[in-house]
């Protein structure tokens, strides 16, 4: 009897990935599909894992090792697949020679992400296999038909995942690994080499194997029908779904007739218009884009979606049941008496320094996607830009573009360091090559933290723990023609200003590389003694409430109504940062 055991979708999709026979799996950690490579790394016995340097990266190592006969997977969230779609978009066309399963973790309602895209849409574009598992059990099972449909069709496949799946647990039925012998590498040319001469060829063998893709769609299993006898307003009732989208309906509507779609591309159309025809009414349940409806639609298949199902955010068993037949959700808890609680940079952060002296200054600044963009929040209410990773140089330097040079001496571009690996070199060399005057400030706390404390190429570890080359800022920008280059602790904030002062009056691009690592690294083995606040030296002038450190709220209040600061033993990190020591005039704050 096969062991049962509650997984999350990821680390479902995990054991899929071995119990699949998968030789290399590469990602770029983001939430919400980071847990993959995590928890696939488990098995590097047998599978080889690595952390790449951004998701077109670890598409193309993935890619190659399809082409060098071993069974890949790539994991990135959905946005990620944007980065990734340049060497995608070829890969359909020149095919496999090992399977290969690219897993898009979408990410509704966005929980941590700057955009709701529908990556369902990128499958159809690339003319791919897409499979969109309902729980955990599905996600494991679907990395090994996802294996087969690759190889079999020659093609890589998309598994879409979401956040709500990735995240929610599920009891799986685990298997043995199968084991699948790296395929022989031939060479060929006009396969693999996709230059135009080759590429219309390619092109049309691709619209060929569709065809045959859809055929095998209309039979697949994937794809089911989950009986039932649900009527409203005396019409017999049938639901279209997939992914996540299927366990809201199906808890909404327990007793109605459902098909449920696993291989939503090629789309099933006449295994759709055979279900459509054995009910009344037509209900599409799915999140974000009619992705469904539209095809049902297009094929003259009478349908209700979007005109009642919401466009944006994500779904729920309450929001599908009131969307149809009109019920009110159940209310939610009664939380008005609860205080706010904004996301706000953690107490010891190295981010905070810089920014606190930068908007002392008066910089413009832009910023990226990791921890650090919550430095736009008051009181640092630092970085006016943040568009996707890597943007924040181009933005600035753009800027500096449309307002002239002396702007661009105003101005700073956070990045993160593994942003800065992902997307931030190519940046830094155009400010160099096009004579910008901007300055570029790497936040180096010596790992991915946002998402949990993953290695890149500037930390010296491997995802499966090897040390490894560590990547030198300083040189690199040497390199690219950077002349002027600081290094600056994180915490010395006499330091930060000095070099902050500099950079306004030097011409030319800058980079500046802030160090401090991320206080959440050592924050176990630290032996912390807290600052505390003499009450008879404090002023109540304010100044530390401008760092926005959790660890400082305000405490007695005086004849004139400010308010003096008091500092929480439970947050406060002692001298690792002691930045609040730094800026108080008075001498107030000190470790007793």
């Amino acid at each position: 009897m096969s062991d049962k055991i509650l997984l999350s979708g990821n680390e479902a999709i995990a054991r899929g990935a071995y119990e699949a026979g998968v030789h290399v799996a590469t990602a770029y950690p983001g939430t919400p599909s980071t847990e993959i490579l995590e928890n696939i790394v488990r098995y590097k016995d047998v599978i080889y894992c690595e952390w790449a340097p951004n998701e077109k990266v670890a598409v193309e190592v993935a890619q190659g090792a399809s082409f060098g006969g071993a069974r890949a997977l790539t994991a990135m969230k959905h946005v990620g697949v944007n980065v990734a779609a340049d060497p995608m978009f070829s890969f359909a066309y020149t095919g496999v020679n090992g399977g290969f399963v690219l897993v898009s973790a979408d990410d509704p309602g966005m929980h941590s992400s700057q955009n709701e895209q529908d990556n369902r849409r990128y499958a159809e574009f690339m003319k791919i296999p897409l499979l969109e598992p309902t729980d955990s059990q599905e996600a494991k099972d679907m990395v090994s038909a996802g294996m087969d449909i690759s190889e079999k069709f020659n093609t890589p496949v998309m598994l879409r995942m979401s956040t709500r799946l990735c995240h929610s647990m599920g009891l799986v039925e685990l298997g043995e690994r199968k084991e699948f012998p790296v395929k022989e590498y031939v060479t060929d040319f006009k396969q693999r080499v996709v230059i135009p001469a080759h590429a219309r060829v390619l092109h049309v063998k691709l619209e060929k194997r569709l065809m045959k893709l859809k055929d095998y769609a209309e039979k697949t299993p994937l794809n089911s029908i989950i009986e039932g006898d649900f009527e409203y307003d005396g019409k017999k009732i049938g639901i279209i779904s997939s992914g996540i989208s299927f366990q809201y309906a199906r808890d909404a509507f327990p007793d109605a007739r459902f098909l449920k779609l696993g291989m939503s591309f090629p789309f099933p159309i006449e295994t759709c218009r055979r279900f459509a025809e054995s009910v009344d009414e037509l209900w599409v349940v799915e999140e974000n884009e009619p992705f469904i409806e539209n095809h049902l639609k297009k094929e003259g298949i009478a349908c209700i979606g979007k005109e009642k199902v919401p466009l944006t955010n994500e779904l729920s068993q309450s929001i599908v049941r009131q969307a149809f037949i009109g019920e009110k959700a159940e209310p939610n808890a009664d939380t008005s008496d609860l205080p706010p609680r904004p996301p706000v940079l953690c107490p010891g952060c190295p981010h905070r320094g810089i920014f606190y002296v930068a908007r002392k200054l008066g910089f413009t600044s832009t910023t990226d996607i990791g921890c650090y963009t919550l430095g736009m929040l008051p009181p640092l209410e630092v970085g006016e830009t943040c568009i996707c990773m890597g943007a924040s140089i181009g933005n600035a330097f753009g800027m500096e573009k449309a307002r002239g040079k002396d702007f661009g001496k105003n101005t700073l571009a956070f990045i993160g360091d593994s942003t800065f690996v992902h997307s931030g070199m190519t940046g830094l060399a155009d400010i160099a090559y096009n004579k910008g005057n901007i300055a570029v400030v790497i936040l180096d706390n010596s790992i991915t933290a946002m998402t949990g404390h993953q290695q890149h190429p500037g930390t010296g570890i491997t995802l499966m723990g090897e040390e490894t080359t560590k990547l030198d800022y300083v040189k690199l920008a040497g390199a690219l023609g950077i002349e002027y280059v600081f290094e600056t602790d994180a915490f010395n904030l006499e330091q930060i200003t000095d070099v902050l002062k500099k950079v306004k009056e030097l011409d030319g691009p800058k980079l500046i590389v802030n160090r401090g690592r991320c206080i959440l690294l050592d924050i176990k083995k630290m032996k912390i003694t807290p600052f505390v606040v003499d009450p008879e030296k404090c002023s109540a002038c304010g100044l530390c409430f401008k760092l926005g450190c959790p660890a400082i709220s305000s405490g007695e209040t005086t004849e004139k109504g400010r308010r003096k600061a008091t500092i929480s033993p439970i947050f406060c990190v002692g001298e690792a940062c002691a930045m609040c020591e730094q800026i108080c005039p008075t001498g107030a704050i000190s470790q007793p």
